[in-house]
């Protein structure tokens, strides 16, 4: 017989962290991880439309540390957990930071904010960007709270949110599209 999907014991609105602990669906960690689970999947449509091999190649990288920093924040800090969770490393932040200078060099030099749009990709990219901006945002706000949020996940968000926004210049780049320049009315 497959696995059933369903187990309906969160059908009260409730739902298991990671170590058992039962909480409301409106817990702000839940919110937390379903943020990021969004930003995974908008990601996912991003390198689906991108159709470009070194950036599906980097977009699966991060999908793998998004699931990641997802099992960190559905984890209750206060139980200790029987399985092996894995961690979010200096590394990984440094590994965005070479791909955002990677893409820079290719880039014209940016004079003024950048109204989001272009192709679908490259919109899409902002999305992604913004979703991300929300799921750090959250995890500050669960800090202020006296939730538990590793402060290199914080960062990894932060930095995942600026490759995020040179890869939508980017991927308008690649594809023939130039900036398009805010212009403030006067």
């Amino acid at each position: 017989m497959a696995f059933k999907i369903y187990t309906k014991t969160g059908d009260k609105g409730s739902t298991s962290l990671i170590g058992g602990v039962r909480v409301l669906k409106s817990h702000i960690r839940i919110e937390s991880y379903g943020t990021v689970d969004e930003l995974n999947s908008y990601l996912g449509m991003v390198n689906d439309i991108a159709g470009n091999e070194k950036i599906s190649e980097w977009l699966r990288e991060i999908q793998d540390r998004l699931f990641t920093i997802g099992s960190v924040l559905a984890t209750n800090p206060d139980k200790e957990v029987k399985m092996k969770l894995p961690d979010v490393h200096d590394t990984d932040v440094q590994w965005l930071e070479q791909r955002i200078d990677e893409m820079n060099e290719a880039l014209p030099e940016m004079r003024s904010f950048i109204i989001p749009g272009g192709n679908l990709a490259a919109s899409t990219a902002h999305v992604a960007r913004c979703v991300c901006r929300r799921a750090e945002r959250i995890c500050v706000a669960m800090q202020e709270q006296g939730e538990v949020v590793p402060e290199l996940v914080v960062q990894y968000l932060n930095r995942l949110s600026d490759f995020l926004f040179v890869l939508a210049r980017y991927l308008g780049h690649i594809n023939g599209v130039e900036d398009l320049p805010w212009r403030a009315r006067v």
